[in-house]
């Protein structure tokens, strides 16, 4: 199943996980930015923590919002210097959901 969240969603009070469109600037050294709007993954999963008497002193249950099924897309940045690729890559989501944060895809926090 594979949630789509609309402009028209109410995103306060939006529980779970979806695509939804989302735009940036593509950048890097030696091009100029391009303006780019694909799907991403956007949501809140649910998390708890839980006390417990052994160290660590405390359970935690953390799920982030992250791709489950990707497009991987090619964008050209334009005005690049001639030795700077312009070709720019980037993600494109087709179906989200609900995880652990894995490091290899994902920008992980912890406090």
């Amino acid at each position: 199943t594979v949630v789509c969240v609309s402009m028209t969603t109410p995103l306060q009070s939006f529980r779970g996980c979806a695509v939804r469109e989302f735009s940036f600037v593509a950048q890097k050294p030696g091009c100029k930015g391009l303006h780019i709007t694909t799907e991403a993954c956007w949501g809140r999963c649910h998390t708890w923590e839980r006390p417990i008497i052994e160290p660590p002193y405390i359970h935690r249950h953390h799920r982030v919002c992250t791709y489950s099924r990707i497009r991987h897309m090619t964008a050209r940045l334009p005005g690049c210097l001639p030795n700077v690729s312009p070709l720019y890559h980037y993600p494109m989501a087709l179906q989200c959901h609900c995880t652990f944060c894995s490091m290899e895809d994902t920008e992980c926090q912890t406090f």
